[in-house]
């Protein structure tokens, strides 16, 4: 049945790339808008943009028309930390461009550079939803990871949404290994780049052959780092302990066009007042809740619920451990923040708040103005479900990025097509027959 409405969907889609606009009718559209639901709503794009959305919404004469009676529409799902396209086997080092070792470059790294439109693991996420996505990379041998990148999982058109979107550091534990061993070793060497960044903004000429000698800090790195201390771009810090998400937000005295972004804040339901006031963003994880390292005994899975009652704007991602870091699970774990809320004590979100989370929140810090929420003038960026989006088992029968009608294969789809009627004679020799 799935199979057939989606046959059905695709080719009315496919139809629209050449004949627009296109209207779905009759489904039930969650905006992620608050709390709103349109039952039996229309949603008409063209061109790649939504151009009108509600009860009662006109046809236009002429537009292709999709039945989508008894779906759910929602905006495309949007993973805000990943390493889609720049990782294929993390354990392969050939294939993950995420961590430069034996760089001579941090901050600098551009990773947009090493995005792979045909990486296998986009079209899986791309078929569970995920229309964009953050590429972030790795601290692995200073602080600075670099630059990450906004990306479209669209089959075709660029990549890259956003080249050099924000800058990744590491602090915690991790930040203190990288640094030489403690957490003030940490904060010295952040300090240290940071007054290179300044120093170079304000006196180009004081750097020479691209590190002076009494720098620590090469040209490029400082460069990349200016960006980030006067705005220009957004700094994702890797922090769980609460006593270093403390630490973070004093940067923003010290720095006041500082725009950053807690990553992972495991601990983070301990401080929400003061991230809150802060106006920082947190993109973090629903089921982590087991004291893993020494700065993570805080762990809860109410630390989202604390966080969006407090008036944290957050974001769900898949962010390892628990469910591993495939964002194919990012819906499900909105799902669990949802019934996080049912159990005895337990702290979590509505469903339009969970909603919100993988769409219209990742949009937001990310600097994705155009998508993020089913409005009119936003992109078409959109996926129909078979049934709540939130639930585990419920699956999306047909993705639009930018309008345009996406695949629903992938290369584990065709491996199953070629193998799943073979014979016993067709099986290799050493099975047995």
């Amino acid at each position: 049945m799935i199979r057939h409405v989606m046959a059905l969907l695709l080719a009315g889609a496919a139809v629209s790339a050449a004949a627009a606009p296109t209207a779905i009718v009759g489904a039930t559209i969650l905006t992620a808008r608050g709390e709103t639901v349109i039952e039996g709503g229309t949603l008409v794009f063209d061109n790649g943009r939504i151009t009108a959305v509600g009860k009662g919404v006109a046809v236009p004469a002429g537009a292709s028309v999709i039945d989508a009676k008894g779906r759910v529409l929602t905006p495309g799902i949007i993973a805000a930390a990943t390493d889609l396209g720049i990782s294929e086997v993390n354990g392969v080092r050939e294939t993950n461009d995420g961590g430069a070792r034996q760089s001579a470059f941090s901050a600098a790294l551009d990773l947009s550079t090493a995005v792979n439109p045909r990486s296998l693991h986009i079209a899986i996420a791309r078929m569970a939803g995920v229309t964009r996505a953050a590429a972030v990379p790795d601290s692995a041998s200073t602080l600075f990871g670099g630059q990450g990148a906004v990306i479209s999982l669209a089959e075709s058109g660029p990549a890259v949404t956003r080249a050099r979107a924000f800058q990744y550091m590491e602090m915690g534990e991790n930040g203190a290994r990288l640094a030489g061993g403690s957490r003030p070793a940490a904060w010295a060497q952040l300090a240290n780049m940071f007054a290179e960044a300044q120093r170079l903004a304000a006196t180009p000429a004081s750097f020479d052959r691209g590190q002076d000698s009494g720098s620590l800090a090469k040209r490029l790195d400082a460069e990349a780092l200016a960006q980030v201390i006067y705005g220009r771009q957004a700094l994702f810090v890797h922090a769980d302990r609460a006593s270093d998400i403390t630490e973070v937000l004093k940067l923003k005295a010290r720095y006041p066009a500082l725009r950053p972004v807690l990553i992972g804040a495991r601990e983070a339901w301990l401080v929400a007042a003061d991230i809150a006031r802060a106006g920082v963003p947190v993109i973090t994880h629903t089921l982590h809740d087991l004291p893993d390292d020494f700065e993570t005994l805080a762990s809860t899975r109410n630390n989202v619920g604390h966080l969006q009652a407090a008036g944290v704007t957050v974001a769900i991602a898949a962010l390892g451990g628990i469910g591993g870091s495939t964002p194919v699970n990012i819906p499900a774990y909105a799902g669990n923040a949802v019934a996080q809320g049912l159990v005895p004590g337990g702290k979590g979100l509505t469903k339009g708040q969970a909603l919100s989370s993988i769409t219209a929140n990742p949009a937001r810090i990310l600097g994705l103005a155009d998508t993020g929420t089913l409005e009119a003038g936003k992109r078409a960026d959109l996926v129909l479900w078979d049934a709540d989006p939130l639930e585990l088992t419920s699956t999306p029968v047909a993705v639009w990025i930018d309008g345009a009608a996406q695949p629903m294969t992938s290369r584990q789809t065709e491996l199953a097509q070629r193998y799943k009627a073979l014979g016993r004679t067709d099986l290799p020799l050493q099975y047995p027959r």
